[in-house]
Formats: C-alpha cells, structure tokens, sequence
C-alpha cells in the first residue's frame, strides 16, 4: 500500500497512469488557488463571494494538508537509505518538504491563535508559495529548472557581463549629468536605475539625460541592451530545442535500422560461404 502511494505522490518518478492524473489533479488546484487569491483581492469580489473563496480555500488546504502528510508517511521510500525518522526529517526541511508546509500553514496559524492580524496578512501572501509545488507536478517546469541548471554557467557569465555594465554605464551617466541635473543625479544609485531601465530597454523615461553626451551614452547603452537582452533568450531557447529533440528521440525509437548482433551474423555467414 505504501509503495502504491509513494507512485502516486511520486507520478514524474515513477511514469504511472494514476500517478500522472494526481500531478495533473493537483498542478490544476495550484492554478485555480493562484486564480482565487488574485480575485479575492477585489473588493467587489471578495464580498460577494468571500463564502465560495473560503470554502475553496478550505477545500485547498484539507487536499494539500493529506499530500503533505501521506509525503511524510512515504519520505522512507523517497530516501531508501535512511531510517523512518531520518527520513522524514531530511523531508520536512527538503526544499519540497518547506514548500508543502508553507502552503498550508497560514490557513492554520488563525486557529492557534499566533500572532496578530497584520501579521496573519502578511503571512496568507505565502499561499503564494504553491505556485512552487507546480515545479514538482509539471513536466515543463522541471524541464525548465534542468535547463538552467544546465546553463547555469552561461547564464552566470551574462549577469556578471549585465552588472559590469550596468556599474560603468551609471558611474559615466552620474559623471556626465550630475552637474547639468544635480536634482536627477544626485548619486551613481539613481544612475543605476536610469542604467537598469535603459538596459532592459524598458525605457520608463523618468530621468533622461540632458547633455549631448548624456544622450549619445543612453544611445550606446540602448543597443547594447538589444544584444544583452538576446543573450540568454538565446542560450535558453537552444537549450529548449536540444532538449525537446532528445525528448523526440528518446520517445521515437529508429526506425529502419538493423539490429547490430543480426548484421553481424550474416556478415559472418557470408564469409562462411
């Protein structure tokens, strides 16, 4: 029975119909609870269905609270090497284990009586945290979260490219602009947000230069920002492809090949005669 669970709660591992239908059960209760937080944030909304969120949200938390415990009930099959206890503590401070916890726990701490109510509204904003339970039960996501661990190195060398940028980009702008607009450019910070925004060619327009030269740099730094931004755009989307046609591959077997141990015996009984 243990094992049946475990398959269940572990369908990506253990490739199962049933476990399959579970991801898909509990990928699409995360988005509906993702959905609900954000609608129940209208006021209009909110009083005129605050019965229906509450009971979801209910509903949500009884479904989450079983997966939760029935993880720990099975943490000695997903760590086979431990003991039962250790096992199920090295689960609950799993990165997955935190999750599953934070998910549930600000429906629970109102009922205890911890802490005041503006702390208890700061901590329902961690229901949010179930957006990260989809890492789990997605196949797209892990294979997104593989990817960048992949490229991690890549994708590092291009933000430490962004950052070296950025700092020389906002100390030039500062230099150039801090006497013509001391009020703008009253220190390099408020030259990196100028920098930021002009990088990303986001481009918000709250501070632009107003010297030639101020402006020739924002030009400069605007081009580079096309390029930059194409970067790891660039490096994620090979990733993705080579991925996917290895996925393709995998699951497609060859066709019109031989088998290698048949060729090799005809080739043998051709020398033969």
């Amino acid at each position: 029975m243990k094992e049946h669970i475990y398959k269940t709660l572990n369908g990506y591992k253990a490739n199962t119909s049933y476990g399959k239908r579970f991801d898909l059960l509990i990928s699409s209760l995360i988005v509906l609870n993702v959905i609900a937080f954000i609608l129940s944030s209208y006021p209009k909304i909110h009083a005129e269905h605050h019965r229906s969120l509450y009971w979801f949200e209910l509903f949500s938390v009884v479904v989450f609270s079983i997966e939760y415990l029935l993880r720990l009930f099975t943490a000695d099959l997903l760590y086979p090497e431990l003991s039962g206890f250790k096992a199920r503590l090295k689960f609950a401070f799993s990165f997955y284990g935190v999750i599953d916890l934070l998910a549930i726990l600000p429906f629970y701490l109102p009922m205890i009586g911890f802490g005041d109510m503006r702390f208890i509204r700061a901590f329902r904003l961690m229901r949010l945290v179930r957006l990260f339970k989809l890492n789990r039960h997605s196949s797209n996501i892990r294979m997104l979260g593989d990817i960048l661990k992949e490229k991690k190195k890549d994708m590092l060398i291009v933000v430490s490219s962004v950052l070296i940028i950025l700092i020389i980009a906002a100390s030039l702008m500062y230099s150039l602009e801090k006497d013509e607009q001391p009020d703008v450019f009253p220190h390099i910070g408020a030259a990196i947000w100028w920098a930021l925004a002009t990088l990303t060619t986001i481009g918000y327009g709250d501070i632009i230069p107003a010297t030639a030269l101020g402006r020739v740099l924002s030009g400069v730094i605007a081009l580079l920002g096309i390029a930059i931004v194409a970067l790891p755009t660039g490096i994620l989307s090979s990733a993705f492809i080579e991925r996917i046609q290895k996925h393709k591959e995998h699951k497609s077997p060859s066709k019109g090949k031989f088998c290698p141990t048949a060729e090799s015996l005809w080739n043998d009984e051709e020398n033969v005669f």
